[in-house]
C-alpha cells in the first residue's frame, strides 16, 4: 500500500459507496447490512455516546437492543479521506429532529478481500 495516495478517486469512490450503504443501514435499522459493514473480528472497536463496546459480538448486542425509531438525522460536514488503496475514514457530524444536540462519528475503514469494513468507530454527542 502506498499511502502517500490521498483520494485516489476510484478508491475515495468506493468508500463513500459504502459510507452511503452504512447510513442507509444504520437509518433504516438494517441489523444484518450494519453487521455485514463491520470487520467480523475481536479486535473491532465502537465507542459510542454512551457505551464502549469491544469485538463484534458486543456491537451487534448492543444494535440488537438499541431503539428501532428516530434514527433519522442529517448530515454536515462529512469528509471521507483515503490513504493509499485499503486504508480510509469517515468523519461526520449530524443532527435529530428535535434534539438541540450534534452528533459526531468517526470511522476508520480497511478494503478487505470482501470489501470496505469498519475497524473502529467513535461516536459522541455535544451540546447545540
Amino acid at each position: 500500500m502506498d499511502a502517500t495516495v490521498i483520494n485516489d478517486p476510484e478508491t475515495l469512490e468506493g468508500l463513500a459507496a459504502a459510507f452511503a450503504r452504512y447510513e442507509r443501514a444504520l437509518t433504516g435499522n438494517l441489523l444484518e447490512e450494519m453487521d455485514d459493514l463491520f470487520w467480523h473480528d475481536s479486535l473491532t472497536v465502537r465507542l459510542g455516546a454512551g457505551e464502549n463496546l469491544y469485538g463484534i459480538e458486543a456491537i451487534r448486542a448492543f444494535r440488537a437492543a438499541r431503539p428501532s425509531k428516530g434514527l433519522d438525522r442529517s448530515l454536515q460536514n462529512t469528509v471521507l479521506t483515503t490513504f493509499g488503496t485499503e486504508f480510509g475514514t469517515a468523519c461526520t457530524e449530524f443532527t435529530r429532529e428535535g434534539s438541540p444536540r450534534t452528533g459526531r462519528q468517526t470511522q476508520s475503514w480497511v478494503r478487505f478481500p470482501e470489501g470496505w469494513k469498519i475497524v473502529a468507530a467513535h461516536v459522541s454527542l455535544m451540546e447545540g
